[in-house]
């Protein structure tokens, strides 16, 4: 019989910023609506970020159409830099959401940056359970939440096995899984790198990976998860592979040929 997932004991709740308290710094709630200056604020930031990284990177985003223009979506990219989270914002002009550290709420000034930037405050070290907890209240409003799926930024050409949490949110709130691949990052910033290089970056956007139909029960089996995680492990590869040749770093590639693990 069809029945509700577990909550996966390996997530993506495991990813250095995915371990939340869901005690939220006062001024700084997750549902908070954003201000006429926040939203400006929001839209200078990105545009700044966009503008570098378009000059700097020489970045080109491919199949941005399937980005959803509308709703809740779990965004999940390759993770080989630094860099990784800043430029991702080139694929929507949407505020896509990010977990991140609680320390940097510490501050008036600091939450307020963050918050507005999108960010959202958790504690490391806390249950997974806490964590899914987050991003669900995220997806349930309505808006993107991105979760590197491979957990803390990894190396080399083949996609590291994936944690489950995507997966696991998309079964639980209904909204898809965009998969994407990022070429050229890790040779503009690799990881313990302190220089950043002018490399050309690509990033490559997938079609939406949908979780199965809950069913009359309003549950999917627990195989779905797993089945959902394997499915875009495979897309991403293939995302990652195409996005390393377009930036011009076919090296990197070499050993994968498209297949995940």
């Amino acid at each position: 019989m069809p029945d509700s997932p577990e909550e996966p004991r390996s997530t993506q709740a495991r990813v250095d910023a995915a371990r939340v308290d869901v005690q939220i710094p006062e001024g700084h709630e997750r549902g908070e609506v954003m201000s006429v200056t926040q939203r400006f604020f929001y839209r200078l930031v990105r545009s700044v970020v966009v503008f570098i990284a378009r000059t700097y990177f020489r970045v080109k985003v491919v199949g941005a159409s399937n980005v959803p223009a509308t709703g809740p979506f779990i965004l999940s990219p390759i993770h080989r830099s630094n860099l990784d989270t800043p430029v991702i914002a080139a694929v929507t002009r949407r505020r896509m959401r990010y977990m991140g550290k609680e320390s940097l709420w510490k501050t008036r000034f600091g939450g307020w940056f963050f918050t507005t930037a999108g960010g959202f405050p958790v504690q490391r070290g806390s249950a997974d359970r806490d964590a899914l907890r987050a991003g669900r209240e995220v997806l349930d409003r309505g808006e993107p939440l991105v979760l590197f799926p491979e957990g803390t930024r990894q190396f080399g050409p083949t996609v590291q096995p994936l944690f489950q949490g995507a997966a696991y949110l998309a079964c639980r709130t209904g909204a898809p899984i965009v998969p994407v691949g990022i070429g050229g990052s890790e040779a503009a910033m690799p990881k313990g790198a302190k220089m950043v290089y002018p490399k050309r970056l690509t990033i490559v956007v997938g079609p939406p990976i949908y979780p199965p139909d809950t069913g009359e029960r309003g549950r999917v089996p627990r195989r779905a998860v797993t089945e959902m995680t394997d499915e875009l492990a495979r897309a991403i590869q293939v995302l990652f592979d195409e996005a390393q040749i377009l930036a011009g770093t076919p090296n990197v590639v070499g050993e994968s040929n498209s297949s995940a693990p």
